[in-house]
């Protein structure tokens, strides 16, 4: 194989799909890049076995082949002087060259037969406009539990129906919902439970293609994600999701409107002395929500904003963190705030339903 590329380009694509290589793995081509050149163009591509992702590389290619390039070669390429990068590599050798400017670099490379076969593409999906797969998908994603003990809350449950998108994500301390109208949609429900890396990698791969749509394909094990030339193929999440709508309450004893970029500045000042897992202490008095912390190793910091509050003082807890990210994540500039008592979780709203972020308490030492 040889091929001709532009340095910037070349280093960008193996960054952004070496993000789908193994970290792991006990097959050690996994940890690698495959590179493809045939008459049709240059494929790049990376796999855990769980993710793939596959991209297009713009290149001249001056003879065709294959080579597997360990995930530095990104790194080598970005640091390169500006203009055309060579990248070859002779068949049944172990070594790869790369060569640009001044530089040579002469890389271990693994045997293309040691990689294993890429998963095969789905059928045709359903189309969603880009920026809202994105706005849907970043409200959520980020309320995933990290905890591997949990698969299923490891996901985010994504739900397409005729006339709407819907995701949702919890890690039992918080949960998020957001929904999204859609024109066309599929004419029968479907859903899976997508692992949230591989969400969070399809919003990558929209801008790495420069996407204004994504097609969504659900199977019954797979979900196959395509941006442009940009294809994404993840395995599912086997599991029952909890029923998320019968957490959400109807009702609140106080549903509180706040000026969200107010709220948010205050939690942002206010996070600075927190330290992990500190609650923020909100207190409700009539007319008046003071939002205060206290750090064992810093000091403490309280703030006060108006609210139209009245009747019985109430304190509540929460992690100042998760807070945030429910406010940050909201849309509009009025947040509404429902809460029922200390004990009971509290509902971020924006200024419609379509994004919902319910928080669980912390309960407060007297």
């Amino acid at each position: 194989m040889r091929l001709v590329c532009q340095k910037d380009h070349l280093a960008g694509r193996l960054a952004a799909v070496g993000r789908a290589a193994s970290t792991k793995s006990t097959v050690p081509a996994l940890a690698n890049v495959l590179i493809e050149a045939d008459e049709n163009g240059v494929v790049v591509a990376a796999t855990d076995m769980e993710l793939s992702l596959r991209a297009p590389l713009e290149a001249r290619v001056e003879q065709p082949g294959t080579v597997v390039v360990p995930k530095l070669a990104a790194d080598i390429v970005r640091s390169m002087v500006p203009g055309e990068v060579t990248l070859e590599h002779n068949e049944g050798e172990g070594v790869v060259s790369l060569t640009g400017g001044s530089s040579s670099f002469a890389l271990n490379s693994h045997q293309p037969g040691e990689f294993p076969a890429l998963p095969a593409e789905d059928g045709s999906g359903v189309v969603l406009p880009a920026d809202v797969f994105l706005s849907t998908a970043d409200r959520v994603v980020r309320a995933a539990s990290r905890d591997d003990t949990r698969p299923v809350l490891t996901g985010v449950l994504v739900r397409l129906e005729q006339d709407s998108v819907t995701m949702v994500a919890t890690d039992s301390y918080r949960l998020a919902v957001r929904q999204a109208p859609l024109t066309s949609g599929p004419s029968q429900p479907q859903q899976a439970i997508v692992p949230a890396r591989a969400l969070a990698e399809a919003q990558r791969a929209i801008a790495l293609a420069g996407a204004d749509q994504i097609e969504v394909v659900l199977s019954q094990t797979s979900g196959t994600f395509r941006a442009g030339d940009v294809v994404l193929t993840t395995r599912l999440i086997d599991g029952q999701f909890i029923d998320y709508r019968q957490l959400i309450p109807e009702q609140f004893t106080h549903d509180l409107q706040l000026d969200r970029g107010e709220l948010l500045a205050v939690l942002g000042r206010i996070a600075v002395i927190a330290q992990r897992n500190t609650p923020v202490r909100m207190a409700l008095t009539e007319g008046q929500m003071t939002l205060s912390v206290v750090s064992e190793q810093f000091g403490e910091g309280h703030e006060s904003i108006p609210v139209a509050f009245s009747g019985e003082d109430m304190e509540i807890g929460f992690n100042v963190e998760f807070l945030r990210a429910g406010v940050e994540s909201a849309e509009g500039d009025t947040l509404r705030l429902g809460v029922i008592s200390p004990l009971r979780p509290g509902l971020l709203r924006g200024d419609d339903d379509t994004f919902r972020y319910l928080l669980m308490p912390i309960r407060l030492n007297t």
